[in-house]
């Protein structure tokens, strides 16, 4: 699976990595129904940091399209 960070890369993630990003993304989910945007914030940088962590970056000059896309820490609700 391919995630694209908005503004920083994309990384390939390996199928036992996608139990512990669903469980960030989870929280994330939560922070956003309950209109929290400091925990919205707080989640996004954790799920972003976990995809960072577990991926491997793909190189900038290799074009691949992305599975999923996640959104700059610079969003808000």
């Amino acid at each position: 699976m391919i995630v694209r960070i908005m503004g920083q890369g994309q990384w390939v993630m390996e199928p036992e990595h996608l139990l512990e990003l669903n469980e960030l993304d989870r929280a994330l989910e939560d922070r956003v129904e309950a209109g929290d945007e400091a925990g919205m914030v707080e989640a996004l940088e954790a799920l972003t940091a976990g995809v960072r962590r577990l991926g491997v970056e793909v190189p900038d000059d290799v074009i691949v399209e992305s599975d999923l896309v996640l959104p700059d820490i610079d969003v808000s609700l």
